[in-house]
């Protein structure tokens, strides 16, 4: 009697299933809007507003959340960069 197993391993992961896609651009007018790459991509137009759920997607795919972070169309995430508030007395 074998004692061998008749399961076999399979070393592809499923990022090597699916096909590498890469994301069109929303933005279709010009000039053309910052990339969701460079550092003013929150410059970009507004293609959808939601404020009563917290978000806004831009014409260059992020998301844009009400606290300031942000979803970037490969899936990084940015985290949100609110400003300090800091609390200045003066004397009259």
């Amino acid at each position: 009697m074998s004692t061998t197993s008749s399961r076999r391993t399979d070393t592809t992961s499923i990022t090597d299933l699916t096909p590498k896609r890469k994301i069109p651009s929303m933005c279709q007018h010009q000039p053309p809007c910052p990339t969701a790459d460079s550092a003013d991509r929150e410059a970009a137009l507004l293609v959808a507003h939601h404020p009563e759920q917290g978000w806004s997607l831009l014409c260059n795919g992020v998301l844009l959340f009400e606290d300031t972070g942000e979803l970037l169309p490969d899936g990084r995430i940015i985290a949100p960069h609110r400003p300090l508030v800091i609390d200045v007395m003066t004397a009259a």
